[in-house]
């Protein structure tokens, strides 16, 4: 089990003889723990400053193993507390300065709305929330919870619960209502999603049935990584276009 750490800010600097990680070999040793931690989460969680890696001339990560115990005390903030990456932020630095320091109060009685703000927007906790949950992280309405369902926005899992994704899906179709875009109009949204994640599949499948455990597993970080390419050119296809139409 990987330790809890005690230091702050300056992690980047590895310890001599302490083995540099990629960013891969990170995600395969936090799975165990953290099954839907991807990718694009722990890069998310550089830019918020929770860590700092180590980068190569070439600009390549490596995390040290201070590095992945931090992310891992992160990880499990945000999950057994809902606290928000500004609390685990000062709460972290709190520890660094060598101040003795409770763990801020979240749990049952924190905001699930205040901790999904901090999430990554495509990529997920654990977490799962009910309907009621759901409807006040999103602002959203009965009403229009049924037309996203109606519309297979949102997929509510067995039991009627919502896992982390459908949470993400449910508040940006919530911010883009804003601006007169319905759900009818996300449908060519969601097929062009189903589309990409078939291509990600098809590189994939052979890996899925292989023999070898590890194969499996690195088919599974293969998928992340590449459902984090896709989203990215998507974004970069989509602002090249509006650039496009504006000249």
């Amino acid at each position: 089990m990987l330790r809890t750490p005690t230091g702050g800010a300056g992690h980047g600097t590895a310890a001599a003889g302490e083995r540099a990680m990629s960013i891969g070999t990170v995600l395969l040793q936090l799975r165990d723990e953290f099954p839907e931690v991807t990718i694009s989460k722990i890069r998310f969680l550089e830019t918020e400053g929770l860590i700092e890696p180590q980068r190569t001339p070439s600009g390549y990560r490596k995390f040290s193993p201070a590095d992945v115990e931090r992310l891992a005390q992160v990880l499990r903030m945000q999950r057994d507390h809902y606290l928000p990456l500004k609390v685990i932020r000062e709460h972290l630095e709190a520890l660094a300065r060598g101040e003795q320091v409770a763990l801020p109060s979240g749990g049952a009685q924190g905001d699930p709305a205040d901790a999904l703000r901090d999430q990554d927007l495509g990529q997920a906790t654990a977490s799962r929330l009910g309907r009621a949950e759901l409807l006040a992280a999103t602002e959203a309405s009965e009403e229009q919870l049924d037309e996203w369902e109606a519309y297979g926005l949102i997929v509510p899992a067995a039991g009627g619960s919502y896992d982390a994704e459908a949470v993400t899906v449910a508040r940006l179709v919530a911010d883009l209502g804003r601006f007169g875009l319905e759900p009818r109009h996300l449908r060519a949204v969601r097929a062009a999603a189903e589309r990409e994640a078939g291509l990600v599949e098809q590189v994939v499948a052979p890996l899925r049935r292989h023999r070898n455990p590890q194969t499996r597993a690195h088919a599974e970080a293969t998928a992340k990584e590449l459902a984090d390419l896709s989203v990215r050119l998507h974004a970069a296809l989509v602002q090249t276009a509006l650039k496009a139409s504006f000249h």
